[in-house]
């Protein structure tokens, strides 16, 4: 044990949280994944949730507990909430933010944490909102009436931008169309996010984009670029993509999407996060357990040398680990199942896999 006052007390850590005793003999959800120099103890991970806590895009003390619980129980990787890359993209005006070097300082002790606890990583994940920015967080919302976070609550509906000057529902803000010089400065933006990231000792980053292959291709290409250029290269690039319009006239599918992944990965995009849906308000979706596992199935047959991510209502310890061992996806990804239990140790126990706890839970053995 090592303390300089008790704000920076920890307790040694003697094995990582989350990974198999013996991993030879772990089931397929326990065992090490390896991208550049990062090593995860398991190919368990917490998708990136909204929690509308931030001030001015500095996270607070609700991140630190929020995310640290994650680092106690051995996630494999947790990725925190999207981050701003401008104070404009925001989803709402309590989001987390890298628009600033002020930001760096909470989010390092986010991360200092997770380091101190030997092995789980943590990740972020930077993001512009477009024409979704600047709305009020759900619980704010009465039924039947419009989300936009006006000034009066600190929203920015009347700095709103998008590809188009097309809004996302008669609820949400107009957006004004972006021009040629701001979607270069938002390239910018994204790199000086991720220097800050590193700066703040997180492990990994994720970008989120959608859109047709002829109008996004470019603007994708050259934000990866300039990210990959300002992170370290030890250290693995994430991708999330939306895989599917799930609209029945769009040109958006995963043979567009396999296209752009063959395009970027040579760039240094390392995974594939498989997501669908959130471009169109008229979207269909059919809804089914692991109604997404396709999409990252289908990239992983096609462009083998990256690894993928499979997301949506994945939620049992049976289904994430047939998920992993029938070479579907290489990590799984979730949400809701770890806002209600310690997934990881419930998912061990059933899978019959001995996995290390942190000492102070040590007694907590099922």
């Amino acid at each position: 044990m090592a303390a300089n006052g008790p704000a920076a007390f920890r307790v040694t850590q003697h094995a990582v949280p989350g990974a198999a005793t013996d991993p030879t003999t772990a089931t397929p959800l326990f065992r090490p994944l390896t991208v550049r120099d990062v090593e995860f103890p398991n190919r368990i991970s917490v998708s990136p949730m909204c929690t509308y806590s931030a001030q001015n895009g500095v996270a607070t003390d609700f991140h630190l507990v929020h995310m640290g619980q994650f680092a106690l129980r051995g996630v494999g990787l947790s990725v925190m909430e999207a981050a701003a890359v401008v104070p404009e993209g925001r989803i709402s005006p309590w989001d987390l933010g890298l628009w600033s070097d002020d930001h760096v300082a909470p989010l390092k002790r986010i991360a200092d944490f997770f380091r101190a606890h030997n092995g789980p990583k943590l990740g972020i994940q930077l993001a512009h909102a477009g024409r979704k920015a600047s709305t009020l967080a759900p619980w704010m919302v009465k039924r039947g009436e419009k989300y936009m976070a006006g000034p009066e609550v600190g929203g920015f509906v009347d700095r709103v931008v998008a590809p188009s000057p097309v809004a996302w529902s008669e609820a949400m803000a107009d957006p004004r169309e972006l021009s040629v010089e701001e979607i270069q400065g938002l390239v910018q933006a994204f790199a000086d996010a991720a220097r800050r990231c590193d700066e703040a000792g997180l492990d990994v980053r994720t970008d989120d984009y959608g859109g047709s292959l002829e109008n996004r291709m470019r603007f994708l290409v050259e934000i990866v670029e300039a990210v990959r250029g300002a992170w370290p290269a030890s250290k693995p690039l994430f991708l999330r993509l939306s895989c599917t319009d799930w609209v029945e006239d769009s040109t958006w599918d995963i043979a567009a999407v396999i296209e752009v992944v063959k395009r970027v990965a040579p760039l240094g995009i390392d995974v594939v996060d498989c997501s669908s849906g959130g471009n169109a308000k008229h979207q269909k979706i059919s809804l089914a357990p692991l109604y997404q596992v396709p999409f990252a199935d289908q990239i992983k047959q096609a462009v083998p040398d990256v690894h993928v991510v499979a997301v949506g209502l994945i939620t049992t310890a049976e289904e994430a680990n047939e998920v992993v061992g029938e070479g579907k996806a290489d990590i799984v990804m979730m949400a809701r199942p770890f806002l209600r239990d310690s997934w990881v140790q419930s998912a061990a126990h059933t899978l019959g896999t001995e996995i290390a706890y942190v000492a102070q839970y040590e007694r907590g053995r099922l």
